[in-house]
């Protein structure tokens, strides 16, 4: 029986094996809001805001994917400035079959990573949504990691645990719910393949 440890090991099985583990690491806890220094909970607040939202849906994702790319995959604007766990969602367009890279606010989970469907409180889903629902798997970087995912929807008791651990992540989710009250927000995990 071959061991990655053992003698008969080469540089390409122990490689492979040590991706296999990396790719298992839990991900890392959040920044709590209340463990949060003065300017990162003032960004929170100002994107929980309506002015402050309609800022980050129109600008944000621009100047996070550049800091994604300098920083390999370990940060973005976002997370730099607010503390925020970021992740880098690549999910197939539901109408266009082509690969669509957005960031994402994660929440740790036993089962991976949620993320929550808000789209700043505004008034329709936000892309990715669609996409997920029309084409659950899905990749997604988590502090500089590629992993496959696979997206599920989840409800009830479930979505209620994980939206309780995003608003201790990030209060302004309450903000969103209010505002984008005539539509249901949707909670995904995305659990790893």
């Amino acid at each position: 029986m071959f061991s990655p440890h053992g003698p008969e090991a080469n540089h390409a099985d122990l490689d492979t094996a040590r991706c296999l583990r990396h790719a298992r690491a839990p991900v890392a806890e959040p920044l709590l809001y209340d463990h949060a220094n003065a300017l990162q909970k003032v960004t929170r607040r100002f994107a929980a805001s309506g002015p402050g939202s309609w800022v980050f849906a129109r600008v944000a994702h621009r100047i996070d994917r550049p800091v994604h790319r300098v920083t390999n995959g370990r940060h973005t604007f976002s997370s730099l400035v607010s503390g925020i766990p970021v992740v880098m969602l690549t999910s197939t367009g539901a109408k266009s079959g082509r690969p669509r890279t957005t960031p994402v606010l994660g929440i740790p989970t036993g089962n991976g990573v949620a993320i929550i469907a808000s789209n700043f409180g505004q008034d329709r889903h936000p892309a990715w949504y669609h996409n997920l629902r029309a084409h659950p798997a899905a990749e997604a970087v988590i502090h500089g990691e590629r992993r496959r995912v696979r997206a599920v929807e989840v409800e009830g008791e479930r979505r209620e645990e994980i939206w309780q651990e995003g608003l201790r992540v990030y209060p302004g989710f309450d903000q969103y719910q209010h505002r984008a009250s005539h539509r249901h927000i949707s909670v995904f995990e995305l659990q790893s393949l």
